[in-house]
C-alpha cells in the first residue's frame, strides 16, 4: 500500500505544481478566474487518487477494497499531493521573494476602489489583510493555510472513489491475456 501511496501521491503532486506554476503564470486574475484554475488542476491532478485505489483494489486486493481501506489509501495519496503541492508554493514564495501578500492587497485595494466601495470598508480590509500578512510571514502558518487549499478537494476525492470503488462491479479489473 505505500508504495501505491508514495507514486499516485508523486504523479498528483508533479502534476498539482505544474497545474500551480501554470495557473500563476497564465491567469493574470489571481480573483475568481485565478480560483477556478487552480482548483481545477487540483482535481485533475487529484484523479490519480482514483486511479491508486482502483490499482491497490484490483492488483493487491484481488478486486475487492472496503470503503474505509480505499478512504484510507485515497488519504494517503492526497496528503502525498498536498505536501508537493505545499512545497510548490513555498518554492514559489521563495523565487518571488515572498511578496504575494503585499501584491494581494495591493490589488484588492485597488479592485475595491475601483468598485467604488467606502473609503471605511477598503481601511477595515486593508488593516485586516495586513494582520493576515504579518502571520502569513509565519511559515508554519502558511503552510497549514496552503493545506486548506488542497487537502479538502483531496478529501471529496477519496471519498467519492471510495463509495465508487467498494463496489467490485464498478470498474472491474480486467482478466490478464494469455
Amino acid at each position: 500500500m505505500g508504495r501505491i501511496i508514495a507514486v499516485y501521491g508523486a504523479i498528483a503532486g508533479v502534476i498539482v505544481i505544474i497545474g500551480m506554476f501554470i495557473s500563476i503564470t497564465f491567469v493574470a486574475d489571481h480573483g475568481a478566474m485565478g480560483m477556478v484554475a487552480g482548483y481545477l488542476s487540483m482535481l485533475v491532478a487529484l484523479i490519480f487518487i482514483f486511479i491508486g485505489v482502483k490499482r491497490y483494489r484490483d492488483i493487491n486486493l484481488g478486486g475487492v477494497i472496503t470503503f474505509w481501506k480505499a478512504v484510507g489509501v485515497g488519504l494517503g495519496i492526497g496528503l502525498v499531493a498536498s505536501l508537493f503541492y505545499i512545497l510548490g508554493w513555498e518554492v514559489y514564495m521563495w523565487q518571488t521573494g515572498g511578496t504575494f501578500m503585499a501584491d494581494y492587497i495591493a490589488q484588492s485595494v485597488e479592485d475595491m476602489r475601483a468598485a467604488g466601495k467606502p473609503a471605511a470598508e477598503i481601511a477595515k480590509f486593508s488593516a485586516e489583510m495586513n494582520v493576515m500578512a504579518e502571520q502569513y510571514k509565519n511559515p508554519l502558518f502558511r503552510m497549514a493555510l496552503t493545506l486548506t487549499e488542497i487537502f479538502p478537494v483531496a478529501l471529496l476525492v477519496s471519498l467519492v472513489s471510495a463509495a465508487l470503488l467498494r463496489r467490485s462491479s464498478f470498474m472491474p479489473a480486467m482478466p490478464p491475456r494469455g
